[in-house]
């Protein structure tokens, strides 16, 4: 072969070299195009998550700020002895009986005496909350003293002219329509301008059981009730879990029975949790004759809910100490029971702790297995006791949600934030483990 066709060969290989890599230069130059597409698709659909977060979190926010605030109206109020207590004997049955929601209606008629016709009396009365007469009565009886004097005292107004004084309703624009009437609009104004009329903090948010009326109603029971329900699903779910995991792990025979508990344990954790209810319904409530709507109840139900969860994290616990250890305590001739609970278990505990963590934070945030069981009753008084009737944070939330009072959506949207506020914490508390 002469050096010619040599050169040629060499040149046409070079030419071939060259085609291939501009070829590949060009699939590479369309591949890092791609890839950049995919990426940017990611953060346009990553942002657009975010984006839709950060409205919940406005929204959520902006409802629940109203919440916080109460409007009261300042009223002197009469309390005739001869009416509260004719006899002075100051005995709280008697003081009890009085006419309170008169007391207050005649205070507030005193500001406008032109109003004569009953239906202009009722509309004037209704500026007031039906919890201003509660509310006197329970002054009076702590302080029983006051009976036959005149008093100042702040009473709540109703919802809707609480939502009037939060801007909530436009006055410009009412048409008397609404909820509102035109009167009521002038009144509530003239009322304002004579500085009868102030913004307080709510504190019947925080004290408060639920109510029919919004600015009555509280979260309180809901606290207590779910105070309650976790402490049961605590006492029952945890010391059984530990004990599950420490025989699964460390004492139970490897065999078919051991296998199909383990699988059932597993399979027991992706139930949904409406069925641990419906159990809860045909057995505690149905067989055994527990008391419905009880927080006994619901934290029995939670407490099995939450038992796999507690299980399967204590066992990857105990899975996780070294054999090393097992080793070392046996070597110095403890026994099988003194290697679990003198060594293994303590240096699982933490990882056991996350587990029980993990199992309540589940639990504290359902509601499906509680509405079975009846916790969505109407409950007023605060629980005081684990049989009492009571409801619990998610429930009320719940409850709230479907009312059809604006002011109960102000309501529902500051528990949900205080739910978050006790999420972040619970996650806070994780963390140190």
């Amino acid at each position: 072969m002469t050096s010619e066709s040599l050169m040629d060969d060499a040149a046409l290989q070079r030419e071939r070299i060259r085609n291939k890599s501009e070829l590949v230069r060009a699939g590479l130059k369309k591949r890092y195009a791609a890839e950049r597409r995919f990426r940017l698709y990611g953060l346009i659909g990553t942002a657009i998550g975010l984006g839709f977060i950060l409205l919940l979190f406005y929204t959520i926010g902006s409802n629940a700020i109203p919440a916080f605030t109460q409007t009261m109206l300042r009223l002197e109020i009469e309390l005739p002895a001869e009416e509260i207590d004719p006899q002075g004997t100051k005995d709280p049955e008697v003081i009890s009986n009085a006419n309170y929601r008169k007391y207050t209606r005649n205070a507030l008629r005193g500001h406008f005496p032109e109003v004569k016709s009953r239906r202009d009396k009722r509309k004037l009365a209704a500026l007031l909350s039906p919890g201003a007469a509660f509310k006197l009565r329970e002054t009076v009886l702590a302080d029983p003293s006051l009976i036959g004097q005149r008093v100042t005292l702040m009473m709540p107004m109703s919802d809707d002219i609480d939502q009037l004084n939060k801007g909530v309703i436009d006055t410009a624009a009412a048409d008397g329509s609404g909820r509102v009437s035109k009167k009521q609009i002038a009144w509530f104004q003239s009322l304002k301008e004579r500085g009868l009329v102030e913004t307080v903090f709510n504190t019947t948010l925080f004290t408060a059981g639920d109510s029919r009326e919004p600015e009555l109603a509280g979260i309180w029971g809901a606290l207590v009730g779910s105070f309650f329900t976790m402490l049961i699903t605590l006492v029952l779910s945890f010391p059984v879990a530990v004990a599950s995991a420490v025989y699964l792990e460390e004492f139970a025979p490897k065999n078919k029975w051991t296998q199909l508990i383990e699988i059932n344990i597993n399979n027991l954790a992706a139930v949904p949790s409406i069925v641990f209810g419906l159990l809860g319904l045909a057995v505690f409530l149905n067989f055994f004759g527990l008391p419905r709507s009880a927080p006994l109840v619901g934290g029995m139900v939670l407490a099995l809910m939450t038992l796999p969860t507690i299980i399967i994290a204590g066992r990857a616990a105990l899975k996780s100490v070294p054999p090393s250890i097992r080793d070392a305590a046996r070597g110095l001739g403890a026994s099988p029971l003194q290697v679990t609970m003198h060594h293994v278990l303590p240096l699982a505990m933490p990882g056991i702790l996350t587990g029980a963590i993990i199992g309540m934070a589940r639990a504290v945030g359902e509601t499906a297995p509680l509405l079975m069981i009846g916790m969505v009753a109407f409950i007023v008084d605060i629980p005081g006791g684990v049989t009492d009737p009571a409801t619990v944070m998610p429930v009320q939330i719940y409850l709230w949600s479907d009312a059809p009072e604006r002011a109960f959506m102000e309501r529902t949207s500051a528990a949900i934030a205080m739910n978050a506020l006790a999420v972040v914490l619970r996650n806070k508390f994780e963390r140190k483990w």
